[in-house]
């Protein structure tokens, strides 16, 4: 199935902002105070953990291409202060010996140097967009309103912000709203549109749910401009494109990049521990009693869809005798193609285990929606809706829904329907602790024995 809107945002830009401001700190901290190299040591991981926990907090770092130099300043300033406190408290336990004056002198330092990169990077980009047209994200406008008008205006008159406006449609009423649709999946398909922005005044309630289903199952932003219909009553976040309202319908937090970056180094940290101190003994005694009781390769790969709907080769050990049809048709209860290994393996969930190579290269997560077969993905794509919505994040090896007791054979209708509720909740609520707590409860089930299918 192919997917139109699956380019993201840059996921580089705020690891490169931390990046830059980290340096900056640890470099005048290092020439402020001419510390040796043990009272460094103390001092650098106090200063770069005491800025990412105040970052984190504080909103630094959540500047996106439409927000205003003014929020800019408002979010350095207070972020500076607290972390001015911050840093006079630590000394004043750690170096009382310290003049105030030397601290005084390395924030000032750091301070103007980042806000100078902070608004170097920023106007980079806007020049980057408006000069080049890079970093851009293709637009389409649904509606006629003096909101729309102004809307395109924002779109053509600023390219510096980086959305490239391609046409306006109208959606009338009935079947004529239908009709009008129809001509406006078509041209997102053939230009690519990576965003749509929709007046809810003059279209109805049943196109507007429509067109929501076809973004979500397109992996298509939407977003709409305020007005006083059912979409109200949906989860939405309010941006600014200058002094326009614009509302998201679904906040996924993994479009922080520094959430993101969380995320994989959490996933890292994990397959790396896996991968060195359980596969690198497990994986050898595996091979031998698989290849005892049935010739074949150790691994089974499977191509599934990940990320954007990309394909990924998915590897298990194998539990299954080779047969062609592994690739058409998931496993079930009772099936004669698995063997006896095979069968201790799937009822653990062992089989699973290397996966955690395909979460060290950056194909997968340890805990995300469950990828699926090629074959699957199209079927239940075309019947479950917003079954594509699981692809705006990497696939998990164990998932929320999996704990949540649709785990193993998709049996019914009901079964793949509740996975992607689960899935859709975990990808607007996740967090770190949602992940732990999801491996926790994945390590209870595999004790109380619950045997798989899929």
């Amino acid at each position: 199935m192919k997917t139109i809107g699956n380019k993201r945002y840059s996921i580089y830009l705020r690891p490169i902002s931390y990046t830059i401001d980290l340096a900056l700190i640890l470099l005048f901290a290092y020439f402020s105070f001419q510390f040796n190299f043990n009272q460094f040591s103390l001092l650098a991981p106090a200063l770069v953990s005491g800025w990412v926990i105040l970052s984190l907090n504080s909103s630094f770092y959540e500047v996106y291409r439409f927000t205003k130099v003014s929020r800019i300043i408002s979010l350095s300033i207070t972020h500076f202060l607290v972390f001015a406190f911050m840093v006079f408290t630590f000394f004043r336990f750690f170096f009382e010996e310290v003049e105030n004056r030397l601290i005084i002198v390395f924030l000032l330092f750091s301070f103007s140097f980042i806000l100078l990169a902070k608004f170097t990077l920023f106007y980079f980009l806007k020049r980057y967009r408006s000069v080049y047209g890079k970093n851009f994200r293709k637009t389409i406008i649904i509606g006629s309103s003096q909101k729309t008008y102004q809307l395109k205006n924002f779109f053509v008159e600023n390219p510096e912000y980086g959305y490239q406006y391609e046409r306006t449609f109208f959606v009338g009423r009935g079947d004529k709203g239908k009709q009008d649709l129809e001509k406006i999946y078509r041209f997102i398909e053939e230009n690519e549109i990576h965003e749509i922005y929709c007046s809810v005044s003059n279209i109805d309630n049943q196109c507007i749910n429509e067109l929501i289903n076809f973004a979500d199952n397109n992996l298509i932003v939407i977003k709409f401009l305020p007005d006083n219909k059912d979409v109200f009553s949906k989860k939405l976040r309010v941006d600014y494109y200058g002094v326009l309202p614009i509302l998201s319908l679904r906040n996924i937090p993994l479009d922080d990049s520094i959430k993101l970056f969380q995320k994989r180094i959490f996933d890292l940290l994990i397959a790396s521990f896996v991968i060195v101190f359980f596969l690198s003994w497990f994986t050898p005694l595996i091979a031998l009693l698989i290849r005892l009781e049935s010739k074949g390769p150790i691994f089974f790969k499977q191509i599934r869809t990940g990320l954007g709907n990309e394909e990924f080769n998915c590897l298990k050990f194998r539990s299954m005798v080779p047969n062609k049809e592994a690739d058409l048709h998931q496993a079930q209860k009772n099936d004669s193609r698995i063997t006896k290994i095979g069968q201790f393996l799937r009822k653990t969930s062992l089989d699973e285990m290397p996966q955690f190579f395909n979460v060290f290269v950056g194909e997968m997560s340890v805990v995300g929606p469950r990828p699926h077969m090629i074959s699957d993905t199209n079927t239940y794509a075309k019947q479950v809706d917003k079954f594509m919505v699981r692809h705006f994040i990497k696939p998990g090896i164990t998932g929320l829904a999996q704990v949540s007791g649709f785990r193993g054979e998709i049996e019914t209708e009901a079964d793949i329907v509740n996975r992607v509720k689960y899935d859709i909740f975990y990808i607007e609520n996740w967090s770190i602790f949602l992940d732990l707590k999801i491996i926790l409860l994945t390590i209870s089930n595999i004790f109380k024995g619950e045997e798989k299918a899929y």
